[in-house]
């Protein structure tokens, strides 16, 4: 899924709609692409910052090499620059499943790309199924 032409708030719905569909079905570059060069992730909030490509692609790699992934999204809103989204992602690998509902923060540039992730959420919203 691409980004194409539009305006800043049709990009940003692309962008979260690609990155959901990704956290399901792509991979760790998929979805480093959507960030901007200097982007910077912050998941959850309060965690050290990711800031290179190497730290995206490492981070997002533990959820799309588990065994199973699905990511469904909630609900979402943008106005601006920013967009926040509510999804479900469900994860199982070695016979084990877990389920997390974040909230994501994204900020963007003017081409659609993520410069800005918060994840709200804390160690008691990860669930074991």
């Amino acid at each position: 899924m691409t980004v194409e032409q539009g305006t800043l708030s049709e990009k940003i719905n692309a962008t979260v709609d690609a990155y959901v569909e990704y956290l399901t079905s792509g991979t760790a570059e998929q979805i480093a692409d959507l960030y901007a060069t200097d982007a910077t992730v912050e998941d959850p909030i309060g965690a050290d910052l990711r800031t290179t490509r190497e730290e995206l692609i490492e981070f997002y790699s533990i959820i799309t090499g588990m065994d199973e992934r699905s990511a469904t999204l909630k609900w979402r809103k943008v106005a601006g620059d920013t967009a926040v989204f509510e999804f479900t992602l469900v994860t199982g690998t070695s016979g084990m499943k877990f389920e997390i509902t974040p909230i994501d923060i994204m900020v963007f540039d003017a081409d659609g790309k993520v410069t800005s992730m918060r994840a709200v959420w804390e160690q008691s919203d990860l669930k074991q199924l």
